[in-house]
């Protein structure tokens, strides 16, 4: 079986990304696409990044997460301590998280490496959650083969009823991580294929490094 995808074809015409147009510090840039891509129409989740890692087999994997919160020192997103992911990050904190915003003909490439918020941070943003999302963090032993999904929906049905009327701790292993970048490129689509790419790096003096790309 196979489909012949030779045809399909887009000229991106939205947009451009100019060095004299832009901040010389790539976490502000980020901000200012963010708020664009926020207030425009077409994306549901424009907090939707792609997290990857190398696993412990040695095969990169791609999976979609959410962003929680950047800041100016990098990006914040939550998951299972002991997941295939979570493990993966043990092993090997650099990892490339992106974004792509196709209706503002945008991508966002972060290079950088990850590490443990605190833990009153990650109790603040659980206790934010919805109760379901919590209890769901309880019930998931993520990444871990299931006989079924039965088992998940009747050890919910028993922490609903145990935690009814109680507040539903974190669990240990359940936290956040902050991705430090040391590399940020953003893409711009333009006619013809000649796309606007400009790379910032992060030097030893903490200062950014702006360079661009030939697409």
């Amino acid at each position: 079986m196979q489909k012949d995808l030779g045809n399909y074809r887009k000229s991106y015409e939205k947009s451009e990304l100019m060095e004299d147009s832009i901040s010389d510090n790539p976490m502000q840039l980020f901000k200012t696409w963010f708020h664009e891509v926020e207030n425009s129409e077409g994306v549901d989740e424009p907090n939707a990044m792609t997290v990857s890692t190398i696993g412990l087999d040695g095969y990169p994997k791609n999976r979609v997460v959410l962003l929680k919160r950047y800041t100016h020192e990098g990006f914040v997103f939550y998951t299972n301590y002991n997941s295939e992911k979570g493990k993966a990050i043990s092993k090997n904190p650099q990892l490339c998280i992106s974004f792509f915003w196709p209706n503002m003909e945008r991508q966002v490439i972060i290079k950088g490496k990850a590490e443990k918020i605190a833990e009153n941070l990650s109790d603040g943003y659980f206790e934010s959650r919805p109760k379901g999302s919590q209890l769901g963090a309880l019930v998931s032993n993520q990444s871990s083969v299931i006989s079924s999904r039965q088992v998940l929906e009747e050890e919910l049905s028993q922490l609903e009823e145990e935690y009814k009327n109680k507040e539903v701790p974190r669990p240990e292993h359940w936290g956040g991580y902050l991705v430090k970048p040391e590399s940020i490129e953003f893409w711009q689509g333009r006619p013809n294929r000649l796309h606007d790419r400009i790379r910032y790096s992060l030097k030893k003096n903490w200062n950014w490094k702006m360079e661009r790309l030939a697409p």
